[in-house]
């Protein structure tokens, strides 16, 4: 039984983090529905996209870049939201299963693009 090789550029998918950040947020009225979308809106500022309405993904080199991040986004959460924050290795995230009824909205790969940001991993 052979060794795993690294990766070439000696980046272990153990250290990169993938941050997931779900909430539930008030919008009974005008007011917390505008909160709401500004919540929404600071995520994507931070790099995040949208999984899901209120699911959020960002991909990070460290664990303390995403703990930074984690803290960015609890700073820009709204009077009685609710959020929490996974934070999986690069390895679990890519165990990853999706499916998709017959009638598909963008994927992530088609909502990455869609964004404009370069993604690396």
């Amino acid at each position: 039984m052979g060794r795993k090789r690294k990766r070439p550029d000696g980046v272990s998918p153990y250290s990169i983090m993938w941050l997931v950040v779900m909430f539930d947020l008030p919008v009974g009225n005008q007011r917390e529905q505008r909160l709401a979308t500004q919540f929404r809106n600071s995520l994507l500022e931070l790099g995040f996209f949208r999984k899901q309405f209120s699911v959020y993904l960002r991909h990070c080199e460290s664990m303390e870049k995403a703990r930074r991040l984690a803290d960015a986004v609890g700073q820009a959460l709204v009077e009685n939201g609710q959020v929490s924050i996974m934070f999986l290795t690069d390895r679990q995230y890519g165990m990853t299963k999706n499916y998709f009824g017959k009638v598909r909205k963008r994927n992530e790969k088609q909502e990455k693009d869609a964004c404009g940001q370069l993604f690396l991993f």
